[in-house]
C-alpha cells in the first residue's frame, strides 16, 4: 500500500499529526497552502466578520490555494487531515480536492479538534472528489501524542 499524507493546518496542530502519520507510513507530505495565509484574526470563529466565519457560512466558498503539481496517481490511499471548523472540514480542503484527481482512491480522514468530531465532513467533502471513497478516520483532540497517532496508523496499514 502506498499512501499520501495531505493536510491543511492553520495553527500547526494538524501539521504535527500529519508529520507523525507520514513518519509511520514513510510517505511524502503534501501541505494545502492557502494563497493568502490565515492570520490570527482570520481564525476568530466568534467574530461574524472573520475570514473563516464567512468562508464556513458559505459552503460554496473555495479559498484560493497555491498551485502545486502533485500527482496522486501512484497512491492507493490518501490520508487527508484538517482542523474541524463548524463540524466540517475547512472549505479550503474542498478547493484542494477539486484541483486534483482522486478517482479510485481511498481517502481516510484525520482531524484535530478541541472537542468536536467529524460532524458532516464526509458529506461536505465527497462532492469535491467524485469517484473516491472517503472514510472517517481519527479525530485527535488537544494534547494528542505520537503514540496515539502511531497506534491508529498501525490499525490501517
Amino acid at each position: 500500500m502506498k499512501a499520501a499524507v495531505i493536510y491543511f493546518s492553520a495553527t500547526g496542530n494538524t501539521e504535527s499529526a500529519a508529520k507523525l502519520i507520514a513518519a509511520q507510513c514513510g510517505e511524502e507530505l503534501f501541505p494545502i497552502s492557502p494563497a493568502v495565509p490565515y492570520e490570527k484574526a482570520d481564525l476568530n470563529w466568534l467574530n461574524p466578520l472573520s475570514r473563516t466565519t464567512k468562508e464556513m457560512h458559505n459552503k460554496k466558498s473555495r479559498p484560493e490555494i497555491l498551485e502545486d503539481s502533485a500527482d496522486f496517481s501512484g497512491y492507493d490511499v490518501v490520508f487527508l487531515g484538517f482542523p474541524i471548523w463548524w463540524y466540517i472540514a475547512p472549505t479550503i480542503v474542498n478547493s484542494y480536492l477539486e484541483s486534483h484527481d482522486f478517482a479510485g482512491k481511498r481517502i481516510i480522514l484525520f482531524a484535530t479538534s478541541g472537542g468536536s468530531g467529524f460532524g458532516k465532513a464526509v458529506k461536505h467533502l465527497q462532492p469535491s472528489c467524485p469517484g473516491a471513497v472517503i472514510e472517517e478516520g481519527q479525530v485527535f483532540k488537544e494534547g494528542f501524542d505520537a503514540r496515539i497517532v502511531a497506534d491508529w496508523v498501525k490499525e490501517i496499514i
